[in-house]
């Protein structure tokens, strides 16, 4: 899709891990990347109240937030193009929220793939209730997403394929909110699936995440970083046996962090025969090298929360101004406007 001057792009991260190698692949360097570009407006928030959906760990929610703040930063994100600011620093979002959730109907949220996949494990557990353990913060996820994509008329928002059925929500929400009151409030917003995003595979070879505790985290120390990747599952094969690059881990984590001549380089050595202890070696290298620099910026960041905090608010101030120009409007439209 091309980008005009007036392109609005946004992205949210929700705060209950470390980051690691597959978010930085998947998200994070093609994010970077975009709020660099001066023909798009990009907004990229800290999801923490999406957080408190899955996590009740104050402490956990806490150190996320500052973690994934400090890995965006160290990676060099543009904070003079980009609006980078916390979720829960814009009041604006739940009230718009609730607006939402009064045009929406409980039909379309029945249909949500997190609630109806939480409904079918009650049922496969011989609950009685299906909906036992499900919270409204579970429940009415998309509507809080909506608010998050439409309180800034977001046209893109790049996500999984998994995420695609919350920006037709999103879409649905904003068209009927649109025709209830009569009026272009809402842009409806496009989702932004790149299919040349890898997903990265995790130290046992199923996709790199933290619900299977597999992954390897950004900013690992050196000696720490050697020894994760020396844990990558690899089969029997021995040294001199030629290897099928395509479907190992470690190629894959290599060539998605290193560049073409590079990876055609290792293709060749996997043909050759490269022993596991020796492809391990190469990725570790590979890696520290890429992240060396990275990971001293974060470790100084980490250390000055403070600096951290000025970005946060700095990137809350902006983005409140136009939030407060926004509800003002649909204050109005809605009938809850002053009265003077």
């Amino acid at each position: 899709m091309s980008t005009s001057p007036n392109t609005r792009v946004l992205t949210g991260i929700t705060t209950t891990g470390t980051p690691h190698l597959g978010n930085y692949v998947g998200a994070i360097k093609p994010a970077i990347e975009a709020s660099q570009d001066p023909n798009v407006q990009s907004f990229y928030f800290l999801a923490d109240y999406h957080a408190l959906i899955k996590c009740q760990d104050p402490k956990r929610v806490q150190q996320s937030r500052l973690e994934i703040a400090a890995t965006w930063l160290a990676l060099g994100l543009d904070t003079d193009n980009a609006i980078f600011y916390r979720q829960s620093d814009i009041l604006e979002i739940p009230e718009l929220a609730w607006m939402l959730s009064c045009v929406c109907s409980k039909g379309l949220m029945n249909r949500a793939h997190a609630y109806k996949a939480s409904v079918a494990e009650n049922e496969q557990a011989g609950n009685q209730d299906a909906d036992k353990g499900i919270t409204m913060g579970l429940f009415g996820y998309p509507v809080l997403m909506a608010a998050d994509i439409l309180m800034f008329n977001a046209n893109r928002v790049p996500v999984g394929r998994d995420q695609i059925q919350h920006i037709e929500m999103a879409r649905d929400i904003a068209g009927r909110f649109n025709h209830l009151y009569k009026g272009e409030y809402f842009t409806l917003p496009e989702a932004a699936v790149d299919e040349k995003v890898e997903v990265l595979g995790g130290l046992d070879g199923r996709k790199m995440s933290k619900s299977y505790n597999n992954t390897i985290p950004l900013f690992v120390p050196e000696k720490k970083l050697q020894k994760l990747v020396r844990k990558i599952k690899t089969n029997s094969l021995e040294p001199g046996e030629p290897k099928d690059p395509d479907s190992c881990t470690l190629y894959q984590i290599y060539s998605a962090f290193a560049g073409a001549d590079d990876t055609a380089a290792m293709r060749e050595r996997y043909a050759e025969g490269i022993g596991w202890g020796d492809a391990k070696n190469a990725v570790f290298e590979h890696l520290n090298a890429h992240l060396s620099e990275p990971r001293e910026r974060y470790n100084a960041l980490m250390e000055d929360p403070g600096h951290i905090e000025t970005v946060l608010q700095q990137g809350a101030e902006r983005a409140r101004e136009e939030a407060a120009v926004t509800m003002d409007k649909l204050r109005s439209a809605i009938g809850l406007g002053r009265f003077v």
